[in-house]
């Protein structure tokens, strides 16, 4: 799949939003339009390899609220 960054205008951006609506997930999908978009999606996937690594190091939810109380 290709990913493309348009500037649309004001008048037409309703009918363009209506357009791509009638394509289903598989065929356009609408990402973000930040400019961090990719610098997002690059930390998310790095993520997402720790984690299927196995190298990821996870908290049980008290370990958190214990951590985030002794911050607060």
């Amino acid at each position: 799949m290709r990913t493309i960054q348009l500037k649309i205008n004001e008048k037409v951006y309703d009918k363009f939003i209506w357009l791509l609506s009638k394509f289903t997930k598989d065929e356009i999908e609408i990402v973000s339009d930040s400019s961090d978009f990719k610098t997002s999606q690059d930390y998310l996937r790095k993520e997402l390899n720790e984690i299927e690594s196995g190298k990821a190091n996870f908290i049980s939810q008290k370990d958190f609220e214990d951590r985030l109380n002794e911050i607060i």
